[in-house]
């Protein structure tokens, strides 16, 4: 949700903001012109005036006149076909999109235009040493703070990937008009670049047409890391290091990494039966492959950049030998992969080309930082099931055919063109003949190719001399091809047998040979090219590891006690979901001491309980190397932990014993997520119940490092009690499990199971962290970004290094100077009072009214929000038509397209005029201004409330709504002007978003687009109820889904 978390830069130069408007429109204009016909442009156009003139007629306060506007233009929408709608839906649509991407970029614009980033890592080290903190404490948080995150496949990102890369190349060539020093050529240029790819655009299917699956998430997901994350990091921690050198004296260490990234995507199994033991298991591969793969082209640009010939002792003797290693060592690791073509690559490829890149790699000539590197359309090359691999299996043979690993190319890929063109050739199974084809093979993908490469690479005795860097890193690219090669196998489920030795399985293992440059070029006094491309290599290893981001699981409570009553009553012991709490922790304390499995091996369980079995059997295999946490969803008791931790325990002892030794890795970090408000009262007693047990005190001494991870979910406590009961409940919650931390010496990390929009707990960053309870940030922080929220902040290089930054500075202050708790406990007991009204207002309406389920179904396009096609999982975890099990993010995305976006309000006008009935109004007043915590509520309510428009709530309930349940409608626009005239009496403000009038100013340039939209939809959603089989009519009514989403910029 772009507008709640403009962390980026507090204003924009409107002037030059509604210059590239203005550009940009023009040339959608210009392209509708060629593509639809004149006639129908100046019918848009005559559609816009009428909005904008309602727009002007309403906020001057003529509401006649503005309502005379409105349905004029109703009419004239009322009588367009549906192909006319289609086309008004796209092109709306599409100018409020574009107005999105020139607002992010002119807002990253003035960011890079300030002498002083407020919220800078510069700015803020300045401000913490003014406030008296000492230099050495600011250095000692920085570097052991410990930020993660996490990103989500929540089904919020409307749009498809393929037209998220044309929104990145127009923000590229925005950003390069800016240019001052552009000819008149030049910017003739880009302007037809710019009108290719609106054409594009336009030429484009904005709707999927497949449910994307969990695999096809996990990819979106990496390639975020590709296009942005990977050149965003280093120049982020550049940011922090020059920082901390500057205010004092040291820079942060190479290997140091305040911020990583982690995962749900392939990981996420609540409610969601695509995500198999199978697809964890594949998208870990997936995330190791893509890791592997970007080190790849790093390395091979590095190997270019490094031609120097001074290095150390050690590292001079290392390159020697790595020139005079005997062909039979080579002949005999190639052995293990089976490739024909092996023995003469080893000569040929593995020592003389290691030594001399064979061509310039892309972006060597480039800062390792460079934003515009690569191709402005970020691709994934990824393992695919068109190519097979020689393997021994069961004595037979099979066919691969893979990129060539000793290609000097920086970019092979198992897709690529030339690995599908030998997917035919059959390996016969005798041994003679087998030989023969393998010559054959081998003949095949070498012909023409020596000869090319005897020109492009002198031989070995004619060489003047080596360049060490060159010898040393092409064995590193050699190791990580091989351990690529593996990866691909692991992925064809052709796991074959390996010498460990030959490819990394640990970062440690990556980061010893480029340290090891690294001393070596410091030592010779080549220091200033080791502090370039060298050191970003080190930080992204630092950064992502080996596996690029680790993956969490999770899944409900309620599938951990199915899979225990199986298991129990297969060994005659009853059925444990009916013991009480007592006895299931005796039971499960007493398992986890012991020492044999528990799960028998010849158990025959329903396919849900094998599901999960095989759950916790795939994270054994996989373990803590290449997973993060295992979050349990709806905790509620201590036994839903120790469940997790003794089917874990069991499936290691399981997989250890078919392995013969140990699993890899450590345990996971086993997370109890409290998501209702009755969970998160009883949060804090679950962990003091926990900690109580020994077992699981010393487990976690021992394995965690004494360190107990919580997570808190601000989607579902919303859901079930309102926005403001969510917020205080989530703020005790935190209080309380931090307090039972500290009662046995464990430390604590809190996971925020933050959404994008308000009613799921979004807003801006820094205000969210700053708005925390003292004490629940000490130096580490964990956070998830869902959906839309992971374009918005992520999706560009220099977006993503400012978010970064936030992040950094906000957990910092939290630790160094928390925020102030309630000043008194008079306020504490008001906030109860006011939640309590609050609560009980809210599901008065939402739980307790038996109309309202048929009203949210008339009045939102909740029933049609399933066709988007935007998520791989279910909108309901249960088959039920009520609230209780809708997921939270239709919940809320339903109400912001009617523009009411009622969860994120309802119930706190009611609590704040309770209290200001008791005359506590200048005490709220006083809250406001010295409670961070109530502050950011009252802020972000605001936030809503400037967005929320009465008018075209009201037109969807006359439209669309029964007349008996009309009056509930009226009802609640009647608390939604309660709720904004009691917000705007505590903060202060004549008019909402007073205090934030660039967003007002933005909202307000939106709507000649956006209420024409809305209404679109009224009608089209009256068609299509009396038609619901009409598929050109559900097609319009996506768009303008689309384009309402794009207008209030964001979805759920």
């Amino acid at each position: 949700m772009t507008d709640t978390t403009d962390d980026i830069a507090e204003e924009i130069s409107f002037q030059s903001f509604d210059d590239d408007c203005r550009l940009l429109g023009n040339l959608l204009n210009d392209v509708m012109q060629r593509e639809v016909g004149t006639a129908f442009v100046e019918k848009l156009e005559k559609i816009r005036i009428l909005a904008q003139s309602a727009c002007n007629m309403r906020q001057a306060g003529i509401e006649d006149m503005a309502d005379m506007l409105e349905k004029q233009l109703a009419s004239e929408l009322s009588n367009m076909t549906l192909e006319e709608a289609q086309t008004l839906a796209r092109a709306f649509g599409h100018y409020l999109t574009l107005m999105a991407i020139a607002e992010t970029h002119h807002r990253v614009r003035k960011g890079v235009n300030m002498a002083n980033f407020a919220k800078s890592c510069d700015d803020s080290f300045r401000q913490l040493l003014q406030d008296g903190i000492s230099p050495d404490d600011l250095y000692n948080t920085v570097c052991n703070q410990a930020v993660e995150i996490v990103l989500t496949a929540h089904p919020t990102q409307i749009n498809r990937r393929t037209l998220q890369y044309k929104h990145i190349k127009i923000a590229h060539l925005l950003d390069y008009n800016d240019r001052p020093d552009l000819g008149h050529e030049d910017r003739e240029m880009v302007i037809e670049d710019l009108v290719r790819e609106i054409t594009s655009i336009w030429q484009t299917d904005e709707l999927r047409r497949q449910k994307p699956t969990p695999v096809d998430e996990a990819r979106a997901g990496l390639n975020i890391v590709e296009q942005s994350l990977w050149k965003a990091v280093p120049h982020y921690l550049r940011r922090v290091s020059n920082a901390l050198k500057k205010h004092t004296g040291k820079p942060l260490p190479l290997t140091c990494t305040p911020i990583k990234f982690g995962s749900w995507m392939g990981g996420d199994r609540d409610g969601n039966p695509n995500v198999t033991a199978k697809v964890t298991k594949d998208v870990s591969l997936l995330s190791r492959w893509m890791a592997i793969d970007l080190y790849i082209r790093e390395v091979d640009s590095l190997r270019f950049e490094l031609s120097m010939k001074r290095c150390s002792d050690k590292l001079s003797k290392l390159a020697h030998a790595i020139l005079e290693g005997s062909d039979a060592n080579n002949e005999t690791q190639r052995e293990h992969w089976s490739q024909p073509e092996s023995r003469s690559q080893s000569k040929h490829l593995n020592l003389t080309a290691s030594l001399l890149p064979s061509k310039l790699p892309a972006r060597a000539h480039l800062p390792s930082c460079a934003v515009n590197g690569e191709s402005d359309h970020p691709r994934l090359d990824i393992p695919g099931p068109d190519y097979k691999q020689v393997n021994h299996k069961d004595g037979k043979t099979s066919t691969t055919n893979m990129s060539n690993a000793g290609s000097s190319s920086s970019h092979s890929s198992p897709t690529s063109s030339e690995s599908s063109n030998n997917s035919s050739i059959t390996i016969p199974r005798s041994p003679s003949q087998q030989l023969l084809a393998q010559r054959k093979l081998y003949a095949e993908s070498h012909m023409g190719r020596s000869s090319f490469q005897k020109l492009l690479e002198p031989k070995l005795p004619h060489l003047p001399g080596i360049a060490p860097y060159r010898v040393f890193l092409g064995d590193v690219k050699d190791k990580l091809q091989r351990t690529r090669r593996r990866l691909e196998l692991l992925l064809e489920d052709c796991p074959g047998e390996f010498d460990p030795s030959q490819y990394y399985e640990t970062t440690e293992q990556l980061l010893e040979p480029l340290l090891l440059c690294y001393e070596s070029m410091q030592s010779c006094g080549s220091g200033v090219l080791a502090d370039g491309r060298l050191a970003d290599l080190i930080r992204r290893v630092a950064t992502f590891g080996i596996v690029l981001m680790k993956l969490d699981l999770r899944q409900e409570s309620g599938r951990h006690a199915d899979t225990l009553d199986a298991i129990t009553k297969y060994l005659d012991m009853g059925t444990y979901s009916e013991w009480d709490e007592e006895k299931k922790l005796d039971f499960l304390t007493r398992e986890l001491k012991g020492k044999r499995p528990l799960v028998p091996t010849s158990i025959e369980v329903a396919p849900d309980v094998k599901e999960v079995l095989d759950t916790f059997r795939i994270a054994a295999e996989l373990g803590s190397d290449s997973l993060g946490a295992y979050v349990i969803s709806m905790a509620s008791n201590a036994s839903d932990v120790l469940t997790v931790e003794l089917l874990q325990k069991d499936a290691r002892l399981t997989v250890s014993g078919k392995l013969g030794s140990a699993c890899p890795g450590g345990t996971l970090r086993v997370v109890p997520l409290f998501e209702t408000v009755k969970d998160l009262r009883g949060a804090g007693s679950v962990i003091r119940k926990l900690l109580s047990i020994d077992w699981y005190r010393q487990h976690i001494i021992k394995n965690h490092n004494g360190h107990q991870e919580v997570m808190v979910g601000y989607s579902d406590s919303g859901k079930d009690a309102g926005r403001f009961t969510a917020a205080w409940e989530l703020y005790k919650a935190q209080e309380d499990v931090v307090a039972a931390c500290n009662e046995y010496g464990i430390k604590v990390t809190l996971f925020h199971g933050r959404g994008g929009s308000i009613g799921r707990g979004g807003g801006p960053t820094y205000m969210a962290i700053q708005s925390q309870p003292p004490g629940s940030v000490m130096g580490t922080l964990r956070s998830t970004e869902q959906g839309e929220m992971v374009q918005a902040k992520f999706g560009l290089p220099q977006t993503a290094v400012r978010q970064l930054e936030i992040y950094t500075t906000a957990v910092l202050l939290a630790t160094l100077r928390p925020p102030l708790p309630p000043r008194e406990e008079k306020w504490r007991n008001l906030m109860e009072d006011i939640s309590k009204i609050s609560c009980q207002s809210y599901r008065s309406v939402v739980y307790e009214n038996p109309e309202f389920l048929s009203y949210f179904n008339e009045a939102t396009p909740q029933a049609e929000l399933g066709f988007l096609n935007i998520g791989s999982r279910p909108t309901r975890r249960k088959a039920t038509t009520g609230i209780g099990h809708l997921r939270a993010i239709p919940w809320i995305f339903a109400w912001t397209q009617t523009r009411f976006v009622l969860p994120a309000w309802l119930g706190v006008g009611a609590g704040l005029k309770g209290a200001c009935e008791k005359g506590l109004t200048e005490e709220l007043k006083v809250m406001y201004k010295e409670w961070n915590f109530f502050q950011s509520i009252i802020d972000l309510i605001e936030m809503v409330l400037g967005k929320a428009d009465i008018s075209i709530a009201k037109h969807y309930d006359e439209v669309l709504v029964s007349e008996e349940r009309q009056e509930l409608g009226r009802e609640l626009r009647k608390e939604l002007i309660t709720t904004g005239k009691f917000v705007s009496v505590i903060s202060g403000h004549d008019k909402l978003l007073q205090n934030n009038r660039t967003l007002k100013r933005l909202i307000e340039n939106r709507l000649p687009f956006l209420n024409p939209m809305n209404m679109l939809q009224v009608e089209i959603l009256k068609r299509l109820r009396r038609d619901d089989d009409n598929l050109k009519a559900r097609d319009v009514l996506l768009i303008t889904i689309n384009g309402i989403a794009a207008g209030m910029r964001n979805t759920g």
